[in-house]
């Protein structure tokens, strides 16, 4: 497996990853997702031995003009920061080490630059296997909020990088 930057070659199979992860992250229409990968800071897939999208990430920088609840949150309150809006892994891949290998190469992109990595995850409905896996990769809560006029309620999470 590799990561690489995603690229257009790569889109359909983002959407499709990222349908499937719902509701542990936000359906995307096409459109949506060319808007949001013009404002993202990395945008990477990982590809399997095959070529395959097996993952993908999209991290965001601070001052986007993104409408975003949760990013929003973290605007207020880090003047520094990356925010990871999404991270999608293909569900027969799931504990196999490339959620930690996304993190890993996000990390030493960032760490010389930006002291925080920002995310959040699902409490409401509980995604507790995304839970387990951002506590034991040093991630901590430092908030939580309802979404989706309360459908959602999320765990805030940041890791202090470098």
């Amino acid at each position: 497996m590799r990561i690489v930057d995603l690229s257009p070659e790569h889109l359909s199979d983002v959407l499709t990853l990222n349908s499937l992860a719902v509701p542990a992250t936000s359906h995307l229409e096409p459109q949506e997702l060319g808007q949001l990968l013009a404002m993202s800071q990395y945008s990477l897939v990982v590809l399997d031995d095959n070529e395959q999208v097996a993952g993908f990430c999209i991290t965001l920088l601070p001052g986007t003009d993104y409408e975003s609840l949760n990013y929003r949150w973290f605007s207020e309150r880090y003047s520094s920061f990356s925010y990871l809006d999404r991270i999608v892994v293909r569900e027969d891949l799931r504990g196999s080490g490339i959620g930690a290998a996304l993190y890993a190469e996000l990390e030493r992109r960032i760490e010389a630059t930006l002291p925080v990595l920002c995310c959040e995850v699902n409490i409401k409905p509980l995604n507790d296997g995304s839970l387990r896996f951002h506590h034991r990769i040093g991630f901590v809560e430092v908030g939580q909020q309802d979404t989706e006029g309360g459908k959602k309620r999320v765990s805030l999470l940041a890791k202090r990088l470098g």
